[in-house]
């Protein structure tokens, strides 16, 4: 298990959205440009850094930073406490995503969240398990979330798609406080803008033996990091920590890309929200 973004990127990430040069954060960590470039590019933790005043100028709890440039990883999940959730990834070109395919173990009415790259592991799971694919969910319309769209639809062309996209019909766009049940599994929406306009995540609760509730979110927020804020870096932190950060602690965090993680592991070590 790996972490989506290294220290390096967790750095670079932090520094422009304070709007900070290479030359003044390289000055903080006591590093030159160059060293500097090399930390943003591989992640490589240079023994002479500076991490307490190059975290402070940035935005970042220091010590949580240097949990991570040590190795943090958060504790493997054990999905078995989710038995009709599965976690399905996919790559091209290099860059892995996920996505999210539950369903109700009676009815086998299933929803799928995103779609990654490539239908085919989806198709493997629904008619291995004999879903019923109800729905599809997307966090955010860009293109690694769902590129496998068309090839979804044409298979199942009464799937219902929800979304947070301006450019959707009225009756794909998510509503405030809709309440969506797929048996005994209910499906809520929060609004989560920063990455992307249209971004949300998703709720999900009811599973079996009371299972802690799950949150698709995204690219709001990865383990140990967050997602580029591509629209507003201070509006994707806000959200995170209202419509995220705020769930309970042992809600089980769905990230569009690495590890699965869950609130309480965020709140205790993400260097981004202290």
């Amino acid at each position: 298990m790996t972490l989506e973004d290294h220290l390096g990127d967790i750095v670079r990430k932090a520094r422009e959205a304070a709007n900070v040069s290479a030359d003044v954060a390289a000055g903080a960590a006591g590093l030159t440009v160059v060293e500097l470039a090399r930390l943003e590019q591989t992640g490589a933790w240079p023994v002479s850094i500076k991490l307490e005043p190059l975290a402070s100028l940035i935005g970042l709890h220091a010590g949580r930073l240097e949990k991570i440039a040590r190795g943090w990883l958060p504790q493997p999940v054990d999905l078995s406490r989710w038995r009709e959730l599965r976690v399905i990834a996919s790559c091209e070109g290099g860059m892995a995503v996920n996505c999210y395919l539950v369903w109700d173990e009676v009815t086998r009415e299933a929803a799928l969240f995103d779609t990654g790259w490539d239908a085919q592991p989806i198709f493997q799971i629904v008619e291995t398990e004999d879903l019923q694919l109800r729905h599809l969910f997307i966090t955010h319309t860009h293109q690694d979330h769902i590129a496998a769209l068309s090839p979804i639809r044409e298979r199942f062309p009464k799937v219902r798609l929800h979304s947070n996209s301006k450019n959707a019909p009225p009756d794909q766009r998510n509503r405030a406080n809709d309440f969506l049940h797929l048996g005994s599994v209910r499906i809520t929406n929060r609004e989560t803008p920063g990455h992307a306009e249209d971004g949300v995540t998703y709720i999900i609760g009811g599973f079996p033996e009371d299972a802690p509730n799950a949150a698709v979110v995204g690219d709001c927020i990865f383990a140990g990091s967050m997602g580029r804020p591509n629209q507003s870096a201070s509006l994707l932190k806000q959200k995170v920590r209202d419509q995220i950060l705020s769930l309970p602690a042992d809600t089980l965090i769905c990230p569009g890309h690495g590890p699965l993680t869950t609130v309480g592991e965020e709140k205790a070590a993400n260097p981004f929200f202290p």
